[in-house]
């Protein structure tokens, strides 16, 4: 495949359309500039350092597709393999002839949902080699960073992008971060893939919830009291996180109001003299 060597931020792996000196993504708070300074790359100089695709299974009907080495911030995405068509959830920064191919033999990509401005990566080149729309919160739309007609922009709490597949806009992390929610995975019982808008943490029986991970800025409550609610009506027996492994795998929905009622005892003031 040709691509073109559009400047991709070294820290957050996020590719621009046209090049700049800053990376507005890492300025902001929730991120930051890499302690040797603003750094770009290419996918031709990527390829060339030898990162190459990853493809594993992660769960029944979900596929990880990531790099090796990775790159960036290290994520992968998700691909959602269902009858009405696969929706690649999340984003990763590497694209090449070898990935593609492998994307299409489990049957290519009918749609691309990415969880927040982090994880935008390579988004348009994934769009473009799959002819996929790319559905993002209209609260985030000043973070795409290659604005191109295969961007949808979507507002409101909720949309169904394919049968039993529903982006929910948590708000937590970006006021556009979203989770996708398939109805059908895990034997009926629902799957949340959360990226890190409710991150799965270590200890894989719990989620945490940030305004900036890196940083360790906590998220307001009434934030995640926000998103709790509009997860209510949503089934889900496994949480699949941002990193390989990083599932919630059994009794996903309970673990994520524990987490939350944990996380509000220790943030929360209780009123007691230091």
């Amino acid at each position: 495949m040709t691509i073109m060597k559009y400047p991709i931020c070294a820290t957050c792996g996020v590719q621009y359309g046209e090049p700049r000196e800053d990376c507005p993504i890492c300025l902001d708070e929730r991120q930051y500039v890499g302690w040797d300074g603003q750094r770009w790359t290419t996918l031709e100089e990527l390829r060339a350092a030898g990162h190459r695709g990853r493809i594993e299974e992660e769960g029944e009907g979900i596929i990880g597709v990531g790099a090796e080495p990775p790159t960036s911030i290290g994520q992968r995405a998700l691909l959602v393999r269902t009858p009405s068509g696969n929706v690649l959830w999340d984003m990763i920064t590497l694209i090449d002839d070898d990935l593609v191919r492998q994307v299409r033999e489990l049957g290519g990509v009918s749609a691309i949902a990415i969880s927040h401005p982090h994880y935008y990566g390579s988004m348009i080149e994934w769009a473009h080699a799959f002819d996929a729309p790319v559905y993002i919160h209209e609260a985030d739309r000043q973070w795409v960073a290659r604005p191109d007609d295969a961007v949808r922009f979507w507002s409101g709490d909720t949309l169904e992008i394919g049968d039993g597949l529903t982006l929910i806009n948590a708000g937590v992390h970006f006021a556009g971060g979203q989770v996708l929610h398939w109805r059908d995975g895990e034997d009926g019982e629902g799957a949340l893939l959360s990226g890190d808008i409710l991150q799965v943490v270590q200890d894989r029986r719990w989620v945490s919830f940030m305004w900036s991970y890196p940083n360790f800025i906590p998220e307001r409550p009434r934030t995640i009291r926000r998103a709790l609610r509009l997860l209510e009506p949503y089934n889900f027996r496994r949480v699949y996180g941002a990193w390989w492994r990083r599932i919630v795998y059994a009794d996903g929905k309970a673990a994520v109001q524990r987490s939350y009622d944990r996380y509000l005892d220790f943030a929360l003031d209780d009123g007691r003299p230091a």
